[in-house]
């Protein structure tokens, strides 16, 4: 006997049989039976995997997607492109298309959901692409899109965005887990059978998770972030899952009126009208998947005018910061509990990479005893909570890019990796690189 199923269409709980309200959202009129049963199943088709076979990568013509992706877009794939609403994720995507068109021979199908091809046309023209091999859609059915990527064997799809398209099979809202559920499954069937790459467009809420399921991140083979604050011009595109490349890997681009620009040499641009030689400001390196990048931090301290002193930051976790600054005050002597502390990563970035937090604290430092740093210098390390300064990965990359750029002086974790040449300045704790630093006096 086949076994029913019914599933709430609003929030996806399940139940063995039929009831009017939903116990878990409160929704009422929201159960159904789910189609198909435990009776149902075909048989599986059987294949063996041939080792030898090179997979098939085509090129966006974008230098830095392409390096995301791992060497460019795989036969096949299904792709998650999410960011904030207006960051910018449809310009990148004409760009691409644009870039890809250029490159194949195939044309490239667009599903808009969100906006007319006249409107998509003028972005296009703004951007000075060429639409000559676009072709557009505009039915958001699910079904409707696949049987237009059968028909017109496109090399490229885009479906923008996945929250606007529906299964006219399920009777809930567009957006809802459901549809979300359904319509990217049978968009991931449609790209392994046609053997053709599709990316879908999502949006992510205000707390920057992915507008939807969770489950969506798992069903797809990557998953990439278009990440910046809008009131600067750098983007980030962040690869958080990749089935085909490396993971965590970041591309830079400059947001401009002509769209994406793409960032060569992103340390020497972070830098620009910076370096680190005014009290406050100290420059570091980061890693952003497998590069690195120098980043100038920026502290000041000022004398508080309330009762309580106010630590804010931008760009670096505020909690990581207060934990610097009880270090610096129970460690080092610093008298920081009548001072207001602010702390910002220039250029926009929200940085999370432990290796900071030396930087961040000699900034601190420096604002204070309103000392600046020696010129052409970096620090780079994470500061526990006795004061003591931890290795960094990846430590002889950083040291080669912060070399390349002319910086001659590194003050960096003392361990028995810590390379030795000239310019290397070890220090086992933070009291110890205030003393070398000059910003303390020995005890």
């Amino acid at each position: 006997m086949e076994t029913k199923l019914y599933i709430c269409s609003h929030c996806d709980s399940q139940y063995p049989k039929w009831q009017g309200q939903c116990d878990e959202c409160g929704k009422w009129g929201t159960v159904q039976e789910a189609s198909g049963g435990a009776g149902s199943a075909d048989r599986a088709a059987v294949t063996s995997i041939d080792a030898t076979r090179a997979v098939a990568r085509f090129s966006t013509g974008m230098h830095e997607v392409d390096m995301v992706l791992g060497g460019g877009l795989v036969a096949g794939s299904l792709i998650l492109l999410a960011g904030d609403p207006g960051i910018g994720k449809s310009t990148l995507v004409l760009q691409a298309i644009a870039g890809f068109a250029r490159h194949h021979k195939g044309g490239v199908l667009y599903v808009a959901g969100e906006e007319s091809p006249e409107q998509i046309g003028m972005r296009i023209s703004r951007l000075g692409v060429s639409a000559e091999r676009i072709q557009f859609v505009t039915d958001t059915r699910t079904r409707a899109a696949i049987a237009a990527i059968k028909k017109y064997k496109p090399a490229l799809v885009i479906i923008d965005s996945i929250q606007t398209t529906v299964d006219q099979s399920i009777a809930s809202e567009p957006g809802s887990v459901t549809q979300l559920r359904a319509s990217a499954a049978q968009f991931l069937q449609c790209a392994k059978q046609t053997a053709i790459p599709i990316i879908l467009i999502g949006h992510v809420t205000k707390a920057g998770a992915l507008a939807g399921p969770q489950l969506l991140a798992h069903m797809v083979d990557v998953v990439l972030y278009l990440e910046g604050d809008r009131l600067h011009e750098y983007r980030l595109l962040r690869s958080t899952k990749n089935r085909f490349g490396p993971t965590n890997q970041v591309g830079v681009f400059s947001m401009t009126d002509k769209g994406f620009i793409e960032v060569k040499n992103p340390s020497q641009l972070f830098l620009e009208g910076g370096g680190g030689s005014k009290p406050g400001s100290v420059v570091s390196v980061i890693m952003e998947g497998t590069r690195p990048f120098l980043i100038e931090i920026q502290a000041l301290t000022n004398k508080t005018s309330y009762g309580y002193p106010k630590r804010a930051a931008s760009g670096f976790d505020v909690s990581r910061l207060e934990l610097l600054l009880a270090v610096l005050q129970r460690r080092a002597d610093l008298k920081l509990d009548n001072q207001d502390v602010f702390l910002n990563v220039v250029g926009g970035l929200r940085v999370k990479d432990p290796s900071l937090d030396l930087a961040a604290s000699l900034a601190i430092a420096s604002s204070l005893s309103n000392q600046a740093m020696p010129e052409k210098s970096i620090a780079l390390g994470e500061v526990g909570l006795s004061g003591e300064v931890r290795p960094a990965a990846h430590l002889e990359t950083r040291l080669a890019e912060a070399r390349r750029l002319g910086f001659t002086s590194c003050f960096v974790p003392a361990s028995a990796s810590t390379p030795d040449g000239a310019g290397i300045h070890p220090v086992r704790d933070v009291p110890e690189a205030l003393l070398a630093l000059g910003i303390q006096k020995k005890r």
